[in-house]
């Protein structure tokens, strides 16, 4: 008989944030936690970042404003400063936990989400990190080697397929025609999307998902997730229906291009 774990409810009503943050925060933060298998609740987590609450009690109008600053040494050259937005409707939702993926349990109720951007003034650097790290992933390490005096012995069928591969090429049958809904795209590397995505809103501020998908010939869902990350999408206006580059991004295209 199996053993089964039930799921543990002891932290049901714990009210926790959600947050959206940078691909580079997150990696961050991932190399600088513990793992799972080697964290107990008895050890300190460690201090990776502070919440500032920005509120003005002489103004009842004025929306309280939320900042996070990194506060760990090993965050580098990154940006230390991020803006939090928070969303006021969202889909009620609760965190769950695996301890080994073993003992399921609920961590909390999610009370704020938030999407974590970089603070005003460190939207260039951000920028600029972002550049640095599309050049990165547009770097081909693929080597290409030369095979001498090899008399075609790499190029000669496995024994037993023989009778499977016809010599004559008139004999080989076509492929039967796919169907276009039938064609399944692969996805490039997520570095060199980005800077082809940068390439074409240099050329054209506004694109819906149905030209991205053409021009770049990858995956929908992919390219949304892309989307999601570089670009604001239009839901009224004489631009419905398009994406345009963040003002973030949209600025540093605009640098990149003077500069050129």
């Amino acid at each position: 008989m199996e053993d089964s774990h039930e799921l543990d409810m002891e932290r049901t009503d714990k009210r926790i944030w959600l947050m959206k943050c940078p691909v580079v925060v997150a990696k961050t933060w991932e190399k600088l936690a513990p793992s799972s298998s080697s964290y107990s609740s008895s050890d300190s987590l460690p201090n990776l970042a502070k919440v500032v609450l920005d509120v003005d009690l002489l103004r009842p109008d004025y929306s309280p404003e939320f900042t996070m600053q990194m506060v760990a040494a090993e965050y580098g050259n990154m940006p230390k400063c991020y803006a939090l937005n928070m969303f006021k409707d969202f889909v009620p939702m609760e965190a769950f936990s695996e301890t080994n993926l073993v003992y399921p349990a609920v961590e909390g109720n999610v009370d704020h989400k938030f999407d974590m951007k970089p603070h005003g003034e460190n939207i260039e650097e951000y920028a600029r990190l972002c550049r640095e790290r599309t050049s990165k992933a547009m770097v081909k390490n693929r080597q290409i080697q030369v095979i001498d005096n090899d008399r075609g012995v790499h190029m000669r069928p496995m024994p037993g397929m023989l009778g499977l591969v016809s010599s004559n090429s008139k004999e080989k049958r076509k492929p039967p025609p796919v169907k276009q809904t039938e064609v399944k795209r692969t996805r490039r590397d997520r570095g060199e999307l980005e800077a082809i995505m940068f390439k074409l809103f240099e050329g054209q501020p506004n694109w819906t998902l149905k030209q991205l998908v053409q021009e770049t010939d990858q995956p929908a869902q992919f390219l949304k997730e892309i989307l999601n990350e570089l670009c604001v999408y239009n839901k009224r206006g004489s631009n419905q229906g398009t994406y345009e580059l963040k003002p973030e991004y949209k600025k540093s295209a605009e640098d990149d291009a003077g500069g050129q």
